[in-house]
């Protein structure tokens, strides 16, 4: 077992006790916290920050937790607190940009589709606070209401910065799924989860039928930043052992 590092076990407790403040003593959280798309009146500057604090159940917590756990501990063991904690936000905040960023692509899109065919503002405010309004298209009209009203909660973006790290400082460390017990080694395990939300995201929903309200995109915006700054840290490392960089 890995010996908990002192910022992840920071982040363990701050997690619970919010998540336990939420659901038991707080419930305002649940609306102030989590991460709504920035054109939604309840979307709030700190929301970027927040919603990596917040998660939608036991299940939810469980699993990014015994994640920082695992990968955290072993990454901050490796580079200290100061710049673990600041891949670990830097991440968060990708997931973030990157959700956010589909949203506003899948909803303008669906806007623009419905202005062009004649709907008029009055329809469109009428379906984005109702969930429902004039029929024109069942998947345009989905996809401009859940890019409005979608909700992100949760560690996952930065647990996927932690996989990322992970899988570039020990590939041929072995790592397995709870209903794949044979382990895989990182460098083909990491990259395999990314390509499922990669194809979740693309198709809507989970490819296998499970793990639905995913937000996939998410997962892909703090891997993506993940993977950026292993290469900028690695490119600086080896930088600093060159030759001909040497006065």
């Amino acid at each position: 077992m890995n010996q908990i590092t002192p910022v992840v076990k920071q982040l363990l407790i701050v997690n619970i006790i919010i998540f336990l403040a939420a659901y038991f003593f707080v419930p305002v959280l649940n609306v102030y916290f989590p991460l709504y798309y920035f054109e939604n009146p309840n979307f709030k500057i700190w929301q970027p920050i927040t919603h990596m604090f917040m998660h939608g159940g036991v299940m939810h917590i469980l699993f990014n937790m015994f994640a920082l756990y695992s990968f955290g501990s072993v990454l901050e063991q490796i580079w200290g607190g100061k710049k673990f904690i600041l891949f670990y936000v830097l991440c968060g905040l990708g997931s973030a940009f990157l959700y956010t960023a589909v949203n506003y692509w899948q909803f303008h899109e669906a806007y623009n589709i419905l202005i062009e065919k004649g709907v008029t503002q009055l329809d469109i405010n009428n379906i984005l606070e109702n969930g429902r309004g004039v029929v024109y298209s069942n998947d345009v009209v989905q996809n401009l209401s859940s890019s409005y009203n979608s909700v992100a909660l949760g560690a996952s973006g930065a647990i996927y910065g932690l996989l990322i790290a992970f899988a570039f400082m020990f590939p041929n460390a072995g790592l397995a799924l709870i209903f794949i017990p044979v382990p895989i080694k990182a460098k083909y395990f990491v990259p395999a989860v990314l390509l499922y939300d990669l194809l979740s995201g693309l198709n809507g929903s989970s490819i296998f039928g499970f793990g639905g309200g995913v937000a996939h995109f998410a997962h892909i915006g703090g891997a993506i930043v993940g993977f950026l700054l292993m290469w900028m840290w690695k490119k600086k490392q080896f930088d600093q052992f060159r030759w001909d960089k040497r006065n």
